[in-house]
């Protein structure tokens, strides 16, 4: 009983001054092949897993999805959950097991990929890149 006593006090004692250090990608400013933004930004946190996007259409972007689907919205923002493989980040997987697509990004590169894989064939394709890369380490 003593024992567990102990062990108890020394983590009440410990976890206090741990530092807990968490990394934030912020991709801003991002232009995109087919679509035109007010606003395209990318949030990648890799202490929590996962990425928001929150883009704002112009005018011209936005009535032209507007006219096939009453559902879009001006502005928007969506979260994925997000992994580290081989020093690039990714979505999970959105889709089925013989397709699916996911976001790519490498660490430190302004570019941002769509992956795509049919029956185990993969492609890659750029669809933005950002101006203004910024990361941040958090400790708390």
């Amino acid at each position: 009983m003593k024992e567990i006593k102990f062990l108890i006090s020394l983590l009440l004692i410990v976890l206090p001054f741990q530092n807990l250090q968490s990394e934030i990608i912020i991709l801003s400013k991002c232009d995109d092949k087919q679509d035109e933004f007010l606003k395209n930004e990318y949030i990648f946190n890799l202490n929590e897993l996962i990425m928001t996007r929150n883009y704002v259409y112009k005018e011209k972007t936005y009535q032209k999805y507007r006219l096939t689907d009453l559902s879009v919205k001006k502005s928007n923002s969506y979260v994925r959950n997000i992994y580290e493989e081989n020093g690039k980040i990714l979505t999970h997987k959105h889709g089925y097991p013989q397709f699916y697509t996911q976001i790519l990004i490498e660490k430190d590169k302004q570019e941002i990929f769509m992956k795509t894989v049919l029956n185990d064939e993969e492609g890659l394709t750029k669809i933005s890149t950002c101006k203004k890369v910024e990361k941040f380490e958090k400790e708390s």
